[in-house]
């Protein structure tokens, strides 16, 4: 039976963790492999690792990085950053990952999803979409490249596109929210719900288990990620690693689930 997940998302820059704030003052915060044994302990439901830098920089996927990774990991994990082809999806999933992540290739060439879903699988096809609220009105652009080109297409139109092409899964990341852990967009999250019929993924703006109840009781079984709500504590944002313990997690779901 599908249930919503719970999900750590880890950035990567220069091999190294790091968290953002609206997509830019990229702040060190650790080794990833180290992250990934204390997710382990913890019994996160699935993780999320993207390299902010490999699509940037036009650099293959650093898959020694890759293969460490995966061999460390007991959950799920979906690893995304400089794929732009079937081959390069196939090896990572090849190295042990579950999901291979697309993003500003998949703007690019559309086509791709459709390419590397024949080649690994619908299931471990994940389309990553940032996105900003235009200047003016409430529609929200897909960006690319860290957050520096507009593609100037509504995240929804982007999203239903992605799923008729072959994705298995969209993630919807707030680039406004990013890093502020102060509440998800939820309105957004529910019209994406209601848009498309493959599981989705929300990120961007976690900064209480809270915010994540809001985000299943209004969208129901969908996954809620985030990044410095699991890689930072109190107001001065030290860097301490944490994740929900099994019985907080179940509380969690079964209330917002009794909610809808």
């Amino acid at each position: 039976m599908l249930r919503p997940r719970i999900i750590p998302c880890l950035l990567i820059q220069d091999s190294g963790l790091v968290k953002t704030i609206r997509f830019k003052d990229a702040k060190y915060v650790g080794d990833p492999i180290n992250a990934v044994k204390i997710f382990n302990e913890k019994e996160a439901d699935e993780l999320i690792v993207l390299d902010i830098d490999a699509s940037v920089k036009g650099v293959e996927p650093n898959y020694k990085q890759i293969a460490n990774l995966a061999a460390e990991c007991r959950m799920p994990l979906c690893y995304g950053g400089g794929v732009r082809t079937p081959e390069q999806a196939r090896k990572i999933i090849s190295l042990g990952v579950e999901k291979v992540a697309i993003s500003s290739a998949a703007l690019e060439n559309p086509q791709l999803v459709a390419r590397i879903a024949e080649e690994v699988g619908r299931q471990s096809v994940v389309v990553v979409l940032d996105h900003k609220k235009r200047l003016l009105g409430s529609t929200q652009d897909v960006w690319t490249h860290n957050g520096t080109r507009n593609t100037k297409r509504s995240v929804l139109e982007v999203a239903v596109e992605m799923a008729e092409l072959g994705a298995g899964e969209i993630v919807i990341n707030s680039i406004d929210n990013d890093g502020r852990m102060k509440g998800y967009d939820v309105e957004l999250a529910a019209k994406l719900r209601e848009s498309v019929r493959i599981p989705i993924t929300i990120l961007g703006g976690g900064g209480s288990l809270e915010d994540m109840q809001s985000v299943i009781a209004k969208c129901g079984v969908v996954g809620v990620s985030a990044g410095s709500f699991f890689v930072f504590k109190g107001p001065y944002r030290a860097v301490l690693i944490s994740y929900p313990s099994v019985q907080q997690k179940d509380d969690l779901i079964f209330s917002a689930l009794r909610q809808r």
